[in-house]
């Protein structure tokens, strides 16, 4: 049952429960002044016989008391009446006509006290009965003793009678049928009010429910109908178009998140209201990482940014990320969260050769570069037609390798969105190297060498570790130019900076200073150490063969070296020592290592 018929039962139940309980209520009070009435009405004449008894008895007349008694019992609805005389009258006087009708004037006689019967029929004739005593008084007025040979308050006698109470009957009647008539066209008004005015209100209520019902299980196609007329007409209009509206918005909202988001809808959220919630919590979060690395400065600032997402925000605690120069076909690990498993390096990376995603749960051993019996997934994502950027995730479980696969589309956003800057920061970067790189042999320039000075020598990983500084020079370079012209001359520039890269490890700096001329910073060295390096690098280039045409030829270097103990930002005056070593090396005879000594000038 809807809830306008309940309703509407219900109320026509509760008036039908009403108006029963007021009949009844009615009934029974009408009944009970009625055998009130009756009461009354009796007493008074059974009294009043009693008082005319009396007075007959006074002046000498009982022999007319017939008389008085049948003119009273001819009075409008007395049935019967009748008076009884005690044992002692009769005694005394005879037992007349007064004779005991039934057990009740028995029961008076013995007891001395009044006795009311009540006889009702709902169809046929009622009455009451009430039989009350005739004692013996004394008063100033009256002396029953003097006649009678009795005592004060013996019973003398009674006096019984029967009231019809059919009128009062049939006043109640009518008086319950005038109120039933009357209750019943107040029940009809009140439900013609309810059919007419209250039920619309109560259809708009229903069909609301209706509508929120389907609302709140995210279905918000569901309206108000049927209703036509009224108030009501007017709130289902406003309702439905708050739903027309609301339901229009939703459908716009998701079809322009589409744009921004990778996959915004999600399976376990069935309320559209609740998944654009959701959505607009993503893209809060995706503004405020793109505001973020907009202010970072390097393209390693974006990187660690993004790992703290993965690590922080969904909970990958196993993950590094690799980038691969697809000109170049170059490829190099940027970012290590944990220790790496695979080798990227040698022979490139399958993700980013596929561009597919790379899944160990999909097929066994995907990967030859894996060397690890762990789970793992590697994403390739486009940055830029030069630059792929590779995110390698690895995890322990089946279980937490699909909940990651799951993560994927959220992950892509947040690539997605850092995109430019890694572009922008990554051109930075290129820009910035290639400034501070010779261009012809892609060593370290004198600007590098500047910076280096300042930011690892005097105030970072270097700061107070004893280094050595070289200066090396190619012998006689300018008769290679004069003899076989200056492309040879860059060969051999090439040649030594080779030689130097080389022979160095890859923690000391090697930079082009100026033409033939080079130095090297060897970290954290001692003198011994310094000059052992320095004769590798003379003996190693005077190995090498320059081919100049149809020929080939050798050439020898000078090297000029001294400790800088780094105590002090006096990094020039070591450079200036160094240089001072290889022109005394070239004064003594070429391809030499000389170690600055004090004196030499």
């Amino acid at each position: 049952m809807d809830t306008k018929k309940s309703i509407f039962t219900t109320i026509g139940l509760i008036m039908v429960v009403m108006f029963l309980a007021m009949i009844i209520n009615i009934t029974i009070s009408l009944r009970d002044f009625g055998i009130d009435s009756a009461k009354t009405k009796a007493q008074l004449v059974a009294q009043s016989v009693k008082n005319g008894l009396t007075a007959h008895m006074v002046n000498g007349m009982m022999e007319n008391r017939n008389f008085y008694i049948t003119q009273t019992k001819n009075l409008d609805h007395i049935d019967d009446l009748w008076i009884v005389r005690s044992d002692t009258v009769e005694q005394q006087y005879g037992k007349g006509r007064e004779l005991i009708h039934d057990e009740i004037d028995k029961k008076v006689l013995k007891s001395g006290n009044s006795i009311e019967d009540i006889n009702e029929n709902f169809l046929g004739h009622s009455t009451y009965r009430i039989t009350i005593p005739y004692k013996a008084e004394v008063t100033k007025d009256i002396n029953c003793i003097s006649c009678h040979e009795s005592n004060e308050g013996d019973i003398l006698g009674v006096i019984s009678m029967v009231i019809s109470v059919d009128d009062l009957k049939l006043t109640s009647t009518k008086i319950i049928g005038y109120t039933s008539a009357i209750s019943f066209i107040l029940i009809l008004i009140i439900l013609w009010f309810i059919r007419h005015l209250i039920i619309p209100y109560l259809s708009i209520f229903e069909s609301i429910q209706d509508v929120m019902k389907k609302a709140n299980t995210g279905d918000y196609s569901g309206r108000i109908n049927d209703i036509t007329s009224g108030q009501a007409k007017n709130v289902a209009h406003w309702i439905n178009e708050h739903m027309n509206k609301l339901q229009t918005s939703l459908v716009s909202m998701e079809d322009k998140i589409d744009i921004f988001l990778t996959a915004h809808k999600s399976e376990d959220v069935k309320d559209p209201i609740i998944d654009v919630e959701n959505t607009v919590t993503r893209l809060a979060d995706i503004y405020k990482f793109k505001k973020t690395i907009e202010n970072d400065e390097h393209i390693e600032d974006v990187y660690k940014r993004i790992s703290v997402v993965l690590e922080h925000k969904y909970n990958i605690c196993d993950f590094n990320f690799i980038e691969a120069d697809t000109t170049n076909k170059s490829t190099q690990i940027v970012y290590v969260n944990k220790t790496i498993l695979c080798d990227p390096l040698s022979g490139g990376c399958r993700a980013d050769r596929t561009n597919t995603l790379i899944d160990s749960c999909q097929f066994i051993d995907v990967c030859d570069k894996f060397n690890s019996d762990k789970y793992y997934i590697c994403i390739p994502h486009s940055i830029s037609n030069d630059l792929d950027f590779i995110i390698s995730i690895v995890c322990d479980t089946v279980e937490e390798h699909e909940r990651i696969r799951s993560l994927l589309p959220f992950i892509k956003d947040y690539i997605d969105t850092a995109k430019p800057e890694i572009v922008s920061k990554k051109l930075m970067q290129i820009l910035e190297r290639s400034a501070q790189t010779d261009p012809l042999t892609g060593l370290y320039n004198r600007k590098f060498l500047e910076n280096f000075i300042d930011n690892t020598l005097y105030n970072g990983a270097l700061k107070n570790t004893p280094c050595g500084v070289m200066m090396v020079d190619i012998d006689f370079f300018k008769l290679i130019n004069d003899n076989y012209g200056h492309d040879i001359g860059d060969i051999a520039i090439k040649t030594i900076a080779n030689t130097l890269i080389d022979v160095v490890s890859k923690e000391d700096i090697v930079i082009r200073f100026g033409g033939e001329e080079f130095i090297v910073v060897v970290s954290d060295c001692t003198e011994e150490q310094l000059i052992k390096t320095a004769e590798e690098i003379r003996i190693a280039f005077s190995q090498q063969k320059i081919q100049a045409g149809a020929e080939t030829f050798s050439k020898t270097v000078s090297i000029g070296v001294s400790l800088f103990p780094n105590k002090n930002k006096d990094f020039w005056k070591y450079v200036k020592q160094s240089d001072i070593a290889l022109y005394e090396a070239k004064q003594t005879g070429r391809n030499k290592v000389i170690k600055y000594e004090k004196g030499m000038e």
